[in-house]
């Protein structure tokens, strides 16, 4: 039985059971207090230890937490899997009225893809933002849950003031990120809390843009600073605005960055690359 979720181990350690099958939990999250509440991280790690036979951990850094949390399950770490194809392959004609039509003004573009939520660090671009009027912003998501509506809203009361008006483009969640990520010329990574992954980090990658990434959780696991990407200490807005402004102001670099980090995530980070890994240690677990 392989459970795919925090939910689905709740599920699979019954079934597990009556089935008489070994558990195999793919663990996506990062267990601590600021991602989940002392309760649900305790029914997760007592289930996990209870029943599973084996924990499928998507970063280090979610292996720590869970340890950390209790866990005595063996763990291995198999990092997730993005289709790569997806990203390559955009049509630059396309990418070019995409821009007109979103309605963008001459000049370069920074791209922050992800849920708006505190701790996703939306605020911190905006305030990145502030010390670099020449710059323009694409936010590509939206708020998921009630408690994040009113962040949502302070965002926008942010973004509408005069040293950002006009500025800030929010667009919701969109089936077209591919396309939106060639279109800036910078995707930034502003999470204020660990990440148990970091997928839009590699998918900025794929898309052969530079990344700048918050230090912490699996982007350190993914970006390696100067060399596939930039890293910047989490909620340090002056940070992440001279991280940016460095990167405009080095095309070459900032071309390096992004050929290097498209390379690197292309071997890493692939579906098959995740296949393998899995199969690997499923295969492990068998001959145990």
């Amino acid at each position: 039985m392989y459970a795919n979720s925090q939910k689905a181990l709740v599920v699979g350690s019954l079934a597990a059971q009556m089935a008489r099958r070994p558990l195999v939990w793919n663990l996506h999250d990062v267990l601590t207090t600021e991602h989940f509440s002392a309760m649900n991280i305790r029914l997760a790690v007592t289930l996990a230890n209870r029943f599973a036979r084996l924990v499928i951990a998507n970063s280090e850094a979610s292996k720590a937490a869970f340890l950390e949390a209790g866990g005595r399950v063996p763990v291995v770490v198999v990092h997730n899997g993005i289709d790569v194809e997806r990203f390559a392959a955009v049509d630059p004609e396309q990418v070019v009225a995409l821009r007109q039509k979103l309605g963008l003004r001459d000049g370069p573009v920074v791209g922050l893809f992800s849920r708006l939520a505190p701790w996703k660090g939306q605020h911190v671009l905006l305030e990145a933002l502030a010390e670099l009027p020449d710059v323009q912003a694409i936010l590509v998501g939206e708020a998921l849950f009630q408690d994040e509506q009113l962040y949502a809203e302070q965002l926008r009361k942010r973004a509408a003031q005069p040293d950002l008006e006009g500025r800030v483009h929010f667009l919701g969640f969109r089936d077209d990120v591919p396309m939106l990520m060639q279109l800036v010329d910078v995707v930034v990574h502003t999470s204020v809390a660990p990440e148990p992954f970091g997928r839009v980090i590699v998918e900025g990658m794929l898309a052969r843009r530079p990344v700048i990434a918050t230090r912490g959780g699996g982007a350190v696991e993914i970006v390696c600073d100067g060399e596939t990407g930039l890293l910047v200490p989490p909620g340090d807005a002056q940070a992440l605005a001279a991280a940016i402004q460095h990167l405009l102001k080095h095309p070459d670099l900032a071309r390096q960055l992004a050929e290097a980090g498209s390379q690197d995530a292309r071997h890493r980070f692939s579906i098959e690359a995740m296949r393998k890994g899995v199969h690997q240690a499923l295969a492990a677990l068998q001959e145990a």
